[in-house]
């Protein structure tokens, strides 16, 4: 099992990249927001990578994190949803948008993604709801490694590329996953709270952790009548 590549980027193309290993060359399949957030050809790039194995076929996918590469083996375990959908979802919302959407019941959100009808999106919403949570719940700490840390040995006329700074992880999902395990400290179960999360972080998508359990408590207090 390929479970990450860190080397340089040789290769962009439409729905792919080439990175160079070691001289091997693999090619990695990726949604069009993890093409657009890579560096041009020549720098160093490090992909989270999930491999799909048929009887003809093997094919890497390719995650800017973790939690992008926990999203795509839940979607995947949907009935209906191929490599091909999931990366659509995931290309779409991102892994963020994925975990507020299904906590919220939001299957509109899902159908936004090209090729994903409505009974589709209604049976990724029905069957993942009760494992969001979770998932959002470990967003924050499934962190992107730099691609700096890549071993790359280019040739003798070839200099090594500069580091390129890797984009932090958004407040907002670490936010996310801390509100929601202060949630659950507090005794509230994990799809209420992570529906609240989802709805506070979508009202207030810069939120600090406080500010988030703030307003969730807030949703998830008693109305009166």
């Amino acid at each position: 099992m390929i479970g990450r590549l860190a080397g340089r980027l040789i290769h962009k193309g439409a729905d792919q990249v080439m990175i160079d290993v070691g001289g091997v060359g693999y090619v990695v399949h990726v949604s069009d927001r993890t093409l657009m957030g890579l560096p041009g050809p020549g720098e160093a790039v490090a992909l989270y990578t999930d491999l799909l194995v048929r009887e003809d076929l093997l094919q890497l996918y390719g995650f800017p994190t973790l939690h992008d590469r926990e999203w795509h083996r839940l979607l995947m375990g949907v009935q209906g949803i191929g490599a091909k959908a999931s990366m659509a979802i995931l290309g779409t919302l991102g892994a963020e948008g994925v975990g507020r959407a299904i906590a919220l019941g939001d299957w509109g959100a899902i159908k936004a993604a090209p090729g994903v009808g409505p009974k589709i999106a209604q049976r990724v919403v029905n069957e993942l709801k009760d494992k969001a949570p979770a998932v959002m719940a470990l967003g924050g700490h499934l962190a992107p490694e730099p691609a700096a840390g890549a071993v790359i040995e280019p040739g003798p006329a070839a200099p090594a590329p500069a580091a390129r700074p890797q984009a932090p992880v958004s407040t907002s999902v670490s936010a996310q996953a801390d509100a929601l395990s202060a949630l659950g400290n507090l005794g509230y179960a994990p799809s209420e709270a992570a529906q609240a999360v989802a709805r506070a972080a979508g009202e207030t998508p810069e939120a600090d952790t406080k500010a988030l359990i703030r307003a969730a408590l807030k949703l998830l207090a008693p109305k009166a009548d």
